[in-house]
């Protein structure tokens, strides 16, 4: 049954499922951020109001959801799988935001590589790259990394992850120094990386000179 509650309560569930608030999912969803308040579901002469269908297209455009989602949550049933036991579904949560400069300075990192400390940004998660936890993201300042990476691209960084030859990667050094890179060569004494910017030069590390090592997973190109 299509009740006002129950076409709410959906709304709500795809919000929780996000990781947002009704004002949050609205504005992911383009819409005005008091759209899906409470106080806004129920007019000043006691009308019910109800979601536009354009508006509840816009909220799963925006969440990845699908309409068989939307429809069992308003049943009040949960949502068939829509992915492989183990995946992680599209999210556009927010998660750290740090600039290239900063990363270099002390304090906001652990010893893994993982964000740490006060004085982090955010910013959405893109739908379009797979979640982990720890994630994290890097705005790309100066133009050392191009015509690969540009002034104000953002990174998303995975720390802890493996990496092969050939994964482009984040490389932090003892020093503070932060590149970003394409890993050559790892071994246990050097790590061999290759300069996006041909007018830099190729770097091979000591291992005891990195202090972590980071796989990029996603950029805003």
């Amino acid at each position: 049954m299509f009740s006002h509650d129950r076409i709410w309560n959906a709304i709500d569930r795809i919000a929780e499922k996000n990781h947002l608030t009704p004002s949050g999912l609205a504005r992911r969803a383009g819409l005005d951020p008091t759209a899906f308040n409470k106080s806004k579901r129920v007019g000043a002469d006691g009308r019910q109001r109800w979601p536009s269908t354009e508006s509840v297209s816009k909220v799963l455009e925006a969440t990845g959801a699908t309409l068989d989602e939307f429809l069992a949550f308003v049943q009040g049933k949960p949502p068939a799988k829509t992915v492989p036991e183990g995946a992680f579904p599209p999210q556009i949560d927010s998660i750290p935001l740090l600039g290239f400069a900063q990363a270099g300075s002390g304090g906001y990192f652990d010893d893994g590589g993982f964000p740490a400390g006060e004085g982090w940004d955010v910013v959405d998660f893109p739908t379009n790259a797979e979640r982990r936890a720890g994630v994290y993201a890097l705005e790309v300042q100066g133009d050392s990394m191009m015509p690969v990476y540009r002034e104000g691209d953002v990174l998303i960084v995975e720390p802890g992850a493996q990496i092969r030859r050939g994964d482009r990667v984040v490389v932090k050094t003892r020093d503070g120094e932060v590149m970003a890179k394409v890993l050559l060569r790892q071994t246990p004494r050097a790590l061999e990386l290759m300069s996006l910017n041909q007018d830099h030069p190729n770097r091979t590390l000591d291992s005891g000179d990195v202090e972590w090592v980071a796989r990029i997973i996603w950029a805003s190109q």
